[in-house]
This record gives structure tokens, sequence and C-alpha cells, in this order.
């Protein structure tokens, strides 16, 4: 897979939105970045996974994913290696990215004050 791919397949999940963050594109729903390509020159998407997703990506397939370095990293912020990828995988992870992003959107979400 490419950053191109990356962008394509982002791109087809309902809501998704390409903009941009600190001059690279990245992928957002609802305002929030779910994944995105500020590492593609070295050859990486980045997903931005909890803590616990990103350990089971990388127990699974650590050829495919690693931690990206400090802090980031810690929180759950994952590279994918495009070139490695295959389509379903990246769908896979960029999927997983995004449902968690839903999940807390919809948390933040101010209750209805009720009458």
């Amino acid at each position: 897979m490419t950053p191109e791919d990356l962008r394509r397949v982002a791109l087809t999940l309902a809501g998704a939105e390409e903009s941009s963050h600190m001059g690279s594109a990245d992928f957002r729903v609802g305002g929030h970045i779910f994944a995105t390509l500020a590492h593609e020159k070295q050859g990486y998407g980045n997903l931005m996974l909890a803590p616990e997703q990103q350990a089971l990506f990388l127990a699974d397939r650590p050829d495919l994913f690693l931690p990206i370095a400090g802090g980031w990293g810690r929180m759950g912020a994952t590279h994918i290696r495009l070139a490695a990828a295959t389509e379903d995988e990246l769908l896979g992870a960029l999927a997983t990215a995004y449902n968690l992003r839903l999940a807390k959107n919809a948390k933040a979400k101010p209750k209805a004050k009720k009458h």
C-alpha cells in the first residue's frame, strides 16, 4: 500500500474527511483525527489507537505495526508499514482507529438537559 491508498481507504469510512495538521494530511471524523500521513516519507501511516488496541496489533503483527516514538506512542499512536500492508489489513487498522474516534466523540457530546 501507499500513502495514496491510505488516503483512498480512509475516505471510504462514513463521514471521514481529509484535513491537515502541522503540514501533514490527517483524516478526521466529527472533527477529530483518527489517522495521519505525518510519517509518509518514512513509509508509515499513523493510527490513533488506544494502548490496549496497539498492544494487540503489535502482538499479532510486529512486522506491520510499531509504536510511534515517545509519549504519543505510549498513548497508543501507532505506525503501520504501508508497503507491507494489504488493503484488507489497512482497512481493518483504519476502521479500528475510526471506530475508537467515533466512540470518543459520542462520549464527549454534552448530554441534553431534561426538563
